[in-house]
């Protein structure tokens, strides 16, 4: 069975006050049982997450990092690092990053090796601009970025990762992608690798509390890479209790 996981990216919200008060949040709620729950703050709030976490079955994220362990790289993070914090979980090849930052397939596939080695899940996520879904490219553009990420790993860690599919014109555009269309993609993409048949494939893109429990129950659907929903309690919690029926499912 595969577990259920919603992680929330809070991308650059949050100061360490902010992120303290919402984990205090967080913490006073009792999670359904079979749901795992991530949460990833910016990188200056890590060491306050960490400590808030401690106790808690709540899980850490980072947002990004480097491939080397160390080196002359101004302004990044180091796998080494991460782990120092407690960081469990990466998300690496966000649309934002491969955008604004240029990362590219090889990068996303040199991360995934560095995160495996360093004992971190990487959160691998995947998906098309809306130009490449209205050309019917969309399926042709997630296996080939899923293919190269994983590229000469072996079936048994490719399984240890996590990949959300977050079709580029869905996220933060309140617009989801309807959930058999998503849960289509998601079934190409767990065919494109071996080993992804026995990972967690995430939705993400608008994932919201009404419509959270529509692409939980769909069978491909492991769960969602929240966005703008987990920056408060009340919606974040919403949607990890909408994961419950999922955790139940043979």
């Amino acid at each position: 069975m595969r577990h259920p996981l919603i992680a929330g990216n809070w991308k650059m919200h949050k100061t360490v006050a902010e992120t303290r008060a919402l984990l205090r949040e967080l913490r006073a709620a009792t999670l359904p049982a079979g749901v795992q729950v991530v949460v990833a703050p910016p990188f200056t709030s890590l060491s306050a997450a960490h400590e808030e976490l401690h106790g808690s079955p709540i899980e850490l994220g980072a947002q990004t990092m480097h491939q080397a362990d160390h080196g002359p790289f101004t302004g990044e993070i180091s796998p080494v690092m991460l782990r120092e914090l407690g960081v469990q979980y990466v998300i690496l090849g966000h649309s934002e990053r491969r955008a604004y930052w240029n990362e590219s397939d090889d990068d996303v596939a040199w991360k995934v090796r560095a995160a495996l080695k360093h004992g971190i899940t990487p959160i691998v996520a995947v998906g098309e601009t809306a130009t490449e879904h209205e050309r019917n490219e969309t399926i042709g553009k997630v296996t080939l970025q899923v293919r190269a990420a994983f590229a000469g790993l072996a079936a048994a860690d490719v399984a240890k990762c996590v990949v959300a599919y977050e079709p580029i014109w869905a996220i933060g555009t309140g617009r989801n992608d309807e959930p058999e269309s998503a849960n289509g993609v998601i079934a190409e993409i767990r065919a494109a690798v071996e080993g992804l048949q026995d990972a967690r494939i995430l939705y993400g893109g608008s994932m919201k509390a009404d419509n959270a429990a529509a692409l939980m129950a769909q069978p491909q659907i492991d769960g969602g890479l929240v966005g703008s929903a987990s920056l408060s309690a009340k919606s974040f919690l919403a949607i990890v209790e909408a994961a419950r029926a999922r955790a139940r499912q043979p």
